[in-house]
């Protein structure tokens, strides 16, 4: 991909979700869907993000409304990662802060939770709901995935919330993941992926934010993460999610560990 084309889908993603920011819409008001759509993907996805995502009312009721209310995943990173007391938890695409917060929990003070947004709006968000739930051990870092502004070998978890597929090099996100975990660290994804996608909605740079053009087909997206050099990468859970055009899009839960060196 031309390094213009993926700048532009970067603007139209990072724009989207600052409109839905503004808007004060959330993820589940009528006129979204999981990743925010518009025409037809708004039609075929409309409603899911609700039935799919995962979360317990014990972790819902344990953060700010507002935190909840302004997810964008397709599912909870968190459900299958063991997170101890202690550890560095690192959030790819952080939004409003729900799984940071949901994760500071989980590590305690002598631990912490990251989150990385590209979207300053989110960022602004996220700070703001930390305060609102009094976390003292969460940070959120501005900037891209493709770079994380994170220290080599200095994470035990990476979780992320149907956020890489927005991402227009995969490949370096995943190396990027590598590179930031300590060894013996591990990758747990909710993403998108989709099969017999239609050459001309991949090229569609405004649906990139909904999730669906820049999904990969299943065995790429997996194949991504081992070229990167992660080990034991699995799929553990796997649902479908829509259909949009001849695509068939699919909600997955991936691990995957970086071996030890």
């Amino acid at each position: 991909m031309k390094t213009q084309n993926a700048e532009q889908i970067r603007a139209s993603v990072r724009e989207h979700y600052a409109g839905l920011i503004a808007s004060g819409e959330s993820c589940c008001a009528p006129s979204n869907a999981c990743c925010g759509t518009e025409n037809d993907i708004e039609t075929a996805l409309k409603g899911k993000f609700a039935k799919k995502n995962g979360y317990t009312d014990e972790q819902l009721s344990s953060i700010p409304t507002d935190a909840s209310e302004h997810s964008f995943g397709c599912g909870n990173p968190l459900e299958y990662a063991d997170v101890r007391e202690g550890d560095v938890v690192l959030d790819l695409g952080s939004g409003a802060g729900i799984d940071v917060l949901l994760a500071s929990q989980l590590v305690g003070e002598s631990g912490k939770a990251i989150g990385i947004d590209m979207t300053p709006q989110m960022i602004e968000k996220a700070r703001k709901n930390a305060t609102e739930a009094e976390a003292k051990n969460v940070e959120f870092r501005l900037g891209e995935i493709e770079a994380m502004p994170v220290e080599d070998n200095s994470v035990d978890w990476i979780v992320s919330n149907c956020v890489i597929n927005l991402s227009p090099d995969k490949d370096k996100v995943f190396r990027e993941a590598y590179r930031v975990l300590k060894p013996g660290g591990r990758l747990l994804v909710s993403d998108i992926v989709a099969n017999h996608m239609p050459e001309w909605l991949k090229s569609v740079v405004s649906a990139w934010a909904s999730c669906i053009s820049g999904a990969l087909p299943e065995d790429q997206y997996l194949d991504s993460i081992r070229h990167a050099g992660f080990e034991d990468v699995n799929v553990l859970s796997k649902s479908a999610y829509a259909k949009v055009a001849k695509a068939e899009v699919a909600s997955i839960k991936v691990k995957a560990t970086k071996p030890n060196e």
